[in-house]
């Protein structure tokens, strides 16, 4: 396709003009053409940048305008004489106005403060990554507006204790070792809570900030262990383009979402992770990101800020590090062997879910 016409063809689709058979295509283009995806991502960009320079030039025009006005109507002085009267007069009824103004004009100042700081904190500094663990306050913020309170009473979590952050995990043993994100767990010790809103003690047994994962041990007399895991560690690259789905605890409750891998590699080269056009949100962080097939390629743990979709996997190959380095720093583990067999391979999508659903666990972090 023709520069200028994909370019036009990017316009009309960012401004909703295609038709539905046409918008079809398009998105079939961006899943199979990762240049070309990463073209509209870059024209998103250029049309929200291009969107706040025009609200600053508004507010700049508002300001000058509000200067103006209080110059002809004598509220300020710019250098000349004050009367005495100016100054005693009706100081009241003349300062329940002025101070309106002042409002207004220093409403306006502090938007116009904040748009130039976000300005020239996004242009200046390259796009910064948001982790996806969930914290304290929003948590908090969320089970307010659902109208509950966080569950100090039936909680696992010690009395000494408070929940610091939450994320997402997923077995790769079917005795209860999870598989989570290092920056997820920012206490002493976690909770792990499954589908039917069960929830069992876990102790952290191996970290790796370098990679991002840690390894997580359910230890609790009400767990049982399930019978096998139905899925695979992938031990090779995934495919650019490939379709792949997640599932993980933005909410309470576990969540499916869609999309593809658009990179290689990860943020800014990243050899060790992968680019995937995915919607993701806090809580998503530590959860399984699987194939069409239900082979595990890698753990979510990123999302690039102010671009919606664009998230960064930790890749399964470092799982298979993480397990190997874990056996070598604690013996009882020496005789751990990851899933090897796959039963989701040509199911379709509701089956394969209901066979993942009970090994995926929202993580609670907590500490003093």
């Amino acid at each position: 396709m023709d520069d200028i016409l994909l370019l036009e063809a990017i316009e009309r689709y960012l401004s909703g003009d295609m038709t539905e058979t046409e918008k079809d295509y398009f998105e079939k283009l961006r899943r199979d053409t990762p240049e070309v995806d990463q073209m509209v991502v870059e024209h998103l960009m250029l049309q929200h940048q291009l969107e706040a320079y025009a609200t600053r030039r508004n507010i700049r025009h508002q300001l000058l305008e509000t200067h103006a006005q209080l110059l002809q109507t004598g509220e300020i002085n710019e250098g000349g004489p004050v009367s005495k009267k100016a100054q005693i007069i009706q100081l009241f009824h003349r300062y329940k106005k002025v101070t309106a103004i002042a409002a207004s004009v220093g409403g306006i100042i502090a938007l116009f403060i904040s748009g130039l700081a976000l300005y020239f904190s996004s242009s200046v500094t390259d796009p910064k990554l948001e982790q996806l663990g969930r914290d304290l306050e929003a948590v908090k913020q969320k089970q307010k507006v659902q109208g509950s309170i966080i569950n100090e009473v039936k909680t696992k979590i010690p009395q000494n204790a408070r929940f610091l952050s939450g994320g997402s995990g997923f077995l790769v043993e079917s005795n209860g070792l999870l598989v989570t994100n290092a920056h997820i767990l920012r206490g002493t010790g976690a909770v792990v809570v499954n589908n039917k809103g069960e929830e069992f003690k876990a102790s952290i047994v191996y970290i790796d900030h370098e990679r991002d994962l840690a390894l997580l041990q359910i230890k609790d007399e009400e767990f049982s262990a399930l019978k096998f895991l139905p899925y695979t560690v992938k031990k090779s690259n995934a495919n650019l383009g490939e379709e792949v789905f997640t599932l993980g605890y933005p909410r309470n409750e576990i969540v499916y979402g869609m999309g593809y891998l658009s990179a290689k590699s990860g943020f800014n080269g990243d050899t060790m992770s992968y680019q995937v056009q995915i919607s993701a949100h806090p809580g998503n962080s530590g959860g399984p990101v699987f194939n069409r097939n239900g082979d595990i390629i890698g753990v979510l743990s990123t999302r690039q800020a102010q671009v919606e979709g664009i998230t960064f996997v930790v890749k399964s190959a470092n799982i298979l590090r993480l397990v190997a380095a874990l056996k070598v720093a604690d013996s009882t583990y020496q005789d751990l062997k990851l899933p090897t067999k796959s039963a989701l391979n040509g199911l379709n999508r509701e089956s394969q879910i209901q066979k993942l659903e009970d090994c995926v666990f929202y993580v609670k972090a907590y500490g003093k």
